[in-house]
Parts: structure tokens; sequence; C-alpha cells
């Protein structure tokens, strides 16, 4: 099922542009622009938002729930590259470079997304540098991520790759690091190159040795 492409509504105001963290620092007239060719649209969950392979047409970012970046194989096995959300975005190297979609995103929930089209993506870079450094910062963290990864599938075993995720995507909330982003065994599975029974078995032992709990469906990772 793919994003409806209907399901769209008036640009943003300044207070949500204000909020997401690739538009920090760029002063008020220009966010007010940017507003000006950003469209509001929401996908429901499992919706296929965009397709590897499909023309690069957009910028999007998310302002509220998740999406997964994904590739799969002829015989329908996945890899998950990523997850994201609120305040994250994808679809910009694609409208640098020319290329296609490298990779499926589909909404892991329901998602209100803000969608830049190609032309005015560039014209936004060409009239603010603040933007343009958030874009590059932006692809400096991923690529610093994917090297990671890389190293952890190479000299890691399944333990250790199912806790660095946790650590990955943890917050500090009091003192305590919790994992809120809603993270399924086989989602789990996908993201680090094992099956979901692996999975399953190292999340009951690390947590039959008080290393993690769940509440509320969240992850809390003890450090004692």
């Amino acid at each position: 099922m793919m994003i409806e492409q209907g399901a769209m509504k008036a640009g943003p105001g300044l207070a949500m542009l204000h909020s997401i963290p690739m538009f920090a620092g760029v002063p008020d007239a220009q966010l007010e622009a940017i507003a000006r060719v950003t469209q509001h649209r929401k996908a429901p969950r499992h919706a296929a938002i965009v397709r590897a392979g499909d023309h690069t047409d957009s910028l999007y970012v998310i302002v509220s729930g998740s999406a997964k970046v994904l590739n799969s194989d002829a015989d329908g096995r996945e890899v998950i590259i990523t997850l994201l959300g609120p305040g994250e975005f994808f679809g910009e190297m694609g409208l640098i470079d020319g290329s296609p979609r490298s990779a499926d995103v589909v909404a892991n929930e329901p998602c209100e997304l803000l969608v830049i089209g190609k032309a005015d993506f560039k014209r936004c870079l060409a009239d603010n540098f603040d933007l343009c450094l958030n874009i590059m910062k932006s692809l400096v963290q991923r690529l610093r991520e994917a090297d990671r990864k890389i190293e952890s599938l190479a000299l890691m075993d399944v333990y250790g790759r199912v806790a660095k995720l946790l650590l990955e995507y943890s917050q500090l909330e009091n003192g305590v690091r919790v994992v809120r982003r809603k993270l399924t065994k086989q989602d789990m599975a996908k993201m680090i190159g094992a099956s979901r029974e692996m999975v399953s078995r190292v999340m009951k032992d690390l947590e039959g040795s008080g290393y993690i709990r769940v509440e509320d469906g969240r992850i809390l990772l003890n450090d004692d």
C-alpha cells in the first residue's frame, strides 16, 4: 500500500519547522519561504512511502510516527538499514546526486510527513547556508553509523549486536537509558543480521540476567 497522494493539507507553521533539527539556525524569513513550498502528508501503518528504484522527486521529513528504511532481495528477505523517527528525514541523497531511490521506506506506525519537491529543495539549499550545513552533518552522521554497523557485523556476536542496537536507540531519562522507539524482535533481527529466534533468546537472557527490563512497552537498560 503506497502513501495516498491526496492525503495532504496546507504547509506547516513556523513553530513546527522550528522543532525540526534540520531547520535549526534557519532565519524565520527563510523558514516562511520553506513553509510556502512544503506539503503535509499522512501515511498509515505499513504504507510504502517510497520504493527503491523510484525516481527521486521529493525530500520527506517525519513529524510524528516512525518509518523503517529497508532493502529486500528477489526471495523477499529483508534487511532493515535504519529506523527513522520524528525530526528525521530521507530522500536527500537522490535529490543531490540525481540517482533513483536506493531503498524502500515503509511506515512503521502512522506517520505525519512534510514533503518538499526537488526544485524547491535545491532552491532552499541555494538560499540558506545553515540548511546546507545541517544536511551535510546528517550525511556525515549516517556514514559514521554505517561504518559502526559494518564493524559490529564483522566483529561482534549476536549478543553484542543486540546490546549495541539497544544502546544506540536508547535515550537518557532521569538517569536511566530507555528505548522508547518500537522495536519488534523481527525488526531487530533484520537490523543485525540474525534470526528472530536468536534475538528472542538473547533478549530473554538479557532480561533474566537483569541487564534490561521491559515496562509499559519500553525497554530499560540497567547499568549495574
